[in-house]
């Protein structure tokens, strides 16, 4: 089963609806769901979330859909180790580094599903857009 961390941008894509990207994002949820993949995210996707979800919705809402969401994924842990991984990288984007960082100390996760591929190209682990890793599903 293939372990994946689905960044931010993912998970907004499915909450905002954004076309054509809310497709490619429903379908990674619903395989999270199914047990057919492992999905992850980290306490600063999750801050991320809320907050960008805060400027249109009300926070009882807001808290429901995440708690929803955490139904179906796992928060990998974030600590000291991975903000220092960050620090010393060449990431140019020091949220992305967090995410990295995180997702190479879990040990499992083997792939980001994000749609901003090109801040992940210093990455030791694959980084895929939602849609990419579909038809590499549908493929294999």
């Amino acid at each position: 089963m293939d372990k994946v961390l689905i960044d931010t941008d993912v998970i907004l894509d499915f909450f905002f609806d954004r076309e054509p990207f809310a497709e490619f994002a429903t379908e990674i949820l619903n395989l999270c769901e199914e047990n057919t993949i492992k999905g992850f995210t980290t306490p600063v996707i999750i801050c991320n979330v809320y907050y960008l979800l805060r400027k249109s919705a009300k926070h009882e809402i807001i808290i429901e859909k995440i708690k929803q969401l955490l139904n179906i994924i796992e928060i990998i842990k974030m600590d000291k180790e991975a903000v220092f991984g960050a620090l010393n990288s060449n990431f140019k984007d020091f949220e992305d580094a967090l995410q990295n960082f995180s997702a190479i100390e879990n040990g499992e996760i083997k792939i980001i599903l994000t749609r901003n591929i090109k801040d992940f190209k210093k990455s030791e682990i694959a980084v895929l857009t939602p849609e990419m890793y579909l038809k590499g599903k549908a493929s294999g």
